[in-house]
Formats: structure tokens, sequence, C-alpha cells
């Protein structure tokens, strides 16, 4: 890590933060997502800034601009806000912003270094005039200072994805879901709005999504992929009209 340590420095980067230029800095585990790199930011070599932790839970670019063309397409029209509750390094927050669709997006990120990162990674791509950044705990954001605009929100979600049986099982129970379980992450939501979209496991349980629409709605479910594979699902509950 020496030698990664030594490039922050040298270009002046915040604590915490990298961009990586040669494998040999970077850290063993996650040097695979390093040779993924321009599938996860076609710009990366424009100087985008990752935390080590930050590669583990970035939407690859294609994902994430199918799912912010999805999104714009089927939302309903009043809608004129983006909700990103878990910015991360910022990849699904900056495909929103391009997609032109959205008065303005609002990102949240609870940890500042990680958000810093995502700040840069708006600049690279150009469109750090069209989010509004937050840094904390998103429930509490929502409730306290977002909750004005829920009339004309949509809220989209990338959570984290820990828990027992996240790899292995067949099908991924959402309520051991860790963090945040599927009940802890739609009850919040839905006090400021029903359009939500979640950005799930692959294995995700279909019976717990369906089991979570309210009255005669539905939800639809999208497979996202990559390379011939699924990476992700993305459920959407509320008045998207996706196909």
């Amino acid at each position: 890590m020496a030698k990664g340590k030594k490039r922050r420095r040298e270009i002046d980067l915040p604590e915490g933060c990298f961009h990586y230029s040669d494998l040999m800095d970077v850290p063993w585990d996650i040097q695979k997502y390093y040779h993924q790199r321009y599938k996860i930011f076609s710009n990366y070599d424009q100087g985008i800034w990752m935390t080590d932790d930050a590669w583990f839970g970035v939407t690859p670019e294609p994902v994430a601009l199918k799912i912010a063309q999805h999104i714009a397409d089927s939302a309903p029209p009043e809608k004129g806000i983006l909700i990103d509750a878990f910015a991360g390094a910022g990849g699904n927050t900056i495909a929103f912003a391009q997609s032109g669709r959205w008065k303005r997006v609002y990102a949240i990120e609870k940890d500042p270094t990680v958000l810093a990162c995502a700040k840069h990674n708006a600049e690279v791509y150009g469109v750090q005039d069209k989010i509004s950044w937050y840094e904390g705990d998103c429930f509490e954001i929502i409730q306290k200072e977002l909750v004005d605009v829920g009339e004309v929100s949509v809220v989209f979600a990338s959570p984290p994805w820990g828990g027992p049986g996240y790899r292995s099982d067949e099908v991924f129970d959402l309520s051991n879901m860790q963090p945040y379980t599927i009940d802890t992450l739609l009850e919040p939501f839905r006090k400021l709005t029903d359009n939500i979209a979640l950005y799930l496991p692959r294995t995700s349980d279909l019976r717990q999504l369906a089991s979570r629409v309210h009255g005669d709605g539905k939800t639809t479910v999208v497979h996202y992929c990559l390379d011939g594979a699924s990476k992700a699902m993305c459920a959407y509950f509320g008045a998207f009209s996706l196909g």
C-alpha cells in the first residue's frame, strides 16, 4: 500500500482517496475490480477517485446508464427530482445527471471520504452542477431535509448487500440483508414517496418483493447484465411504466 499512499500525496488527493494507475500499487483484494476499471468508469484515466472499499459497491457504468434510462423513461412525468439514497463513489448519481431528465439529482452518502470521491468524479464527467450533495444517514436526511420534495421525487437505492447467504444461497433472503433489510429500506422511503427503485442482488427472493407491493399495485423486476451474465436486479415499486 506504500506506493498507493505515495501516489495519493503526489497528486494531492484527500486522505483515503486514490487514483491507481499501476497494478503494483493496487491492494490484492481489489485487483480484479481494477482490471474492470473502464467498465466501472469509462473516464477512469481522466482522474477518477475511489476509496479502496468503494470498488466493491460501485455499479458498472453500462448498468448505471441503463438503469438511469429506464427510470427516466418510466417515472411519472410530474416527478422532477431523483434522490440517490446511497450515492457511493457516484456511479449511479452521475448516470442520473447525464440523463437530462431531472430538474435536480439529490445524492446522499454518509462516508465523507467516499463523498469526496463522488463529488470529484461528477466533475470528471461534467455533471457537478446538476447534483446536490448531502453527507449523512439517508433516512435522517430524507426525513429532515427532503420531506418537502416527496411529491415530486423518485428514490433510487443501491444499499450494501451484506448478510449470510448473499453469495452462496440460490435464493437470497432479503430479510437477512445487512445492514438494511427489505423492510428497513422500504418503510422509511415510502414515507416520502411510493416511487422507489431498489438495486438488489440478482438472486433476491421475488416472492418477498411481491409481498411488499401496496394494494392493487405491482412491482416490476429487471435483471441487468454485463458480459452475458446478470450483475444485479432492480425492483421498481410505484407508478413506473416499465413494459
